[in-house]
């Protein structure tokens, strides 16, 4: 084999092993619950989670952590917008016994949030949904 041939091969082999382990990193935070949050993950499925929307529970909360611009550009049907950049100062609006079900775009900033307010102030029950690049239905604009 030549070496242009051999090289490019190479670099085949590596950016496959980038692509699937970015895709990976997308939805590898999926599902992930607060020790009290398995029964949100009825909700980890699109289908089930628009069966919710279109039945709200009121102990379960959709909280859409994405920027305020995001949300209102469009967001899941019922979510509640709480930017990741002020959930910390509005903690007191979200009761340490609500069900939360977190997204944002892909579900990364939704695991920061998880983890750097929502478990640390002592948040038990709730579960990161994703992104909402996984929710394959009409998006709801606006507040």
């Amino acid at each position: 084999m030549s070496q242009s041939r051999e090289k490019n091969r190479g670099l085949g082999i590596l950016l496959g092993v980038v692509l699937l382990c970015s895709t990976g990193l997308i939805g590898c935070f999926e599902g992930y619950t607060g020790a009290d949050g398995d029964m949100l993950l009825a909700y980890l499925d699109p289908p089930d989670l628009l069966v919710l929307t279109q039945n709200p529970d009121p102990d379960i909360w959709l909280i859409d952590v994405r920027s305020s611009g995001e949300y209102l550009a469009g967001h899941i049907p019922t979510a509640l917008s709480y930017p990741s950049s002020e959930i910390a100062s509005r903690l007191t609006e979200l009761p340490l016994t609500q069900y939360l079900i977190v997204n944002c775009q892909t579900g990364i900033l939704a695991q920061s949030v998880i983890t750097g307010v929502l478990e640390p102030n002592g948040y038990t029950r709730f579960m990161n949904w994703g992104g909402i690049t996984r929710w394959p239905y009409a998006l709801e604009p606006g507040p």
